[in-house]
């Protein structure tokens, strides 16, 4: 069984690489390269020096979730953040992967376990409904535009089956949680199976998190904040690029793509799927395919120059702890014989 789950995930991997060289063989590399390169060295740095504001606003939508007792260390879950996020796109994992790394990102840098791993579900669960009301405004958009234009049937329903998911998801994930007994426990130790002998301590941390409504109330803001600023970021590279356009049809993009994705969680990185995604949604919404697939192949590469330092540094400090928790009594025994 172990053997067979990398082959089916290279097999995926595989598949989405070879839709995306597809739908950019269709559209025509040179108008993506065209679109793409317009953007300027100035505008792709500011994309990535923008990426790490939003790393500061997700990480303190985590980090508010702690309780007070515990003592939060902002730094620590800003940085854990990055982890998860520079692993979920750039290395072939689930999104599952990314998050334990983030989790033990920020074990590594002090944080308690049970606090982490139980921070961690909740954090994961606002960030639902915040995307769930995120894909809402992009589905508004998306049919408010269909009494003017007709619409692909198949990116609607593929939006609107996002959304469906989503608030399904999170609505069960949110009832298990608070109400369901022993199902938390059983969540947590699907989900964490090392974190399995601190399961009580884990279903007590987010008991004590779910008392508190308001916390819970602004990690959703800071994350619908954050998946904004996503969109806005994707404004500010369309105005390098020299394209005028509106920030709510580019709000409404970046939430339906995000919903595809959502529906497309099983393939690693969403290779193909996001760039169909905006190859469909965009002219939709007043702006060409091949400006659509522009803005992915930019996203790719930022997360490549933004990601790969993280993990560079990840590892090596990594490394380092693993060398510091290395028991001394081997040089000692070894000095006495």
């Amino acid at each position: 069984m172990w053997r067979s789950r990398p082959l089916r995930v290279t097999v995926i991997a595989l598949i989405g690489v070879a839709v995306a060289l597809y739908v950019v063989r269709t559209i025509g590399l040179k108008p993506i390269f065209n679109a793409a390169t317009t953007i300027g060295w100035h505008g792709f740095a500011a994309l990535c020096l923008y990426q790490f504001g939003q790393f500061v606003l997700l990480g303190s939508a985590w980090c508010v979730l702690v309780p007070r007792l515990y003592r939060p260390q902002p730094l620590a879950f800003v940085w854990a953040r990055m982890v998860r996020d520079a692993t979920t796109e750039l290395l072939p994992f689930s999104h599952l992967g990314g998050i334990l790394c983030g989790v033990r990102a920020a074990i590594a840098r002090g944080i308690a376990q049970p606090i982490a791993f139980g921070s961690l579900v909740a954090d994961i669960t606002a960030e639902m409904v915040a995307q769930v009301v995120f894909t809402a405004v992009g589905v508004a958009v998306l049919m408010a535009s269909m009494a003017s234009r007709l619409v692909n049937a198949w990116v609607t329903g593929t939006a609107v089956l996002g959304f469906l998911t989503l608030s399904v998801t999170c609505v069960v994930v949110l009832i298990f949680q608070r109400f369901g007994g022993r199902w938390p426990a059983k969540l947590v130790s699907r989900l964490f199976p090392r974190a399995l002998p601190l399961t009580d301590q884990v279903i007590g941390c987010l008991r004590e998190i779910y008392r508190r409504p308001i916390c819970i109330c602004l990690a959703v803001s800071l994350h619908f904040a954050g998946w904004l600023a996503s969109a806005v970021s994707t404004w500010i590279a369309l105005r390098f690029m020299g394209v005028q356009a509106a920030l709510v049809p580019v709000i409404a993009i970046e939430s339906l793509v995000c919903a595809v994705r959502s529906v497309g969680f099983w393939v690693p990185n969403g290779l193909g799927v996001q760039e169909v995604a905006y190859a469909s949604i965009a002219p939709l919404l007043g702006i060409g395919a091949e400006i659509g697939l522009a803005i992915s192949v930019l996203k790719r590469a930022r997360d490549v120059v933004v990601g790969v330092p993280i993990l560079l540094l990840w590892q090596w400090t990594e490394s380092r702890r693993l060398l510091a928790d290395m028991p001394l009594h081997r040089h000692s025994s070894a000095a006495a014989d």
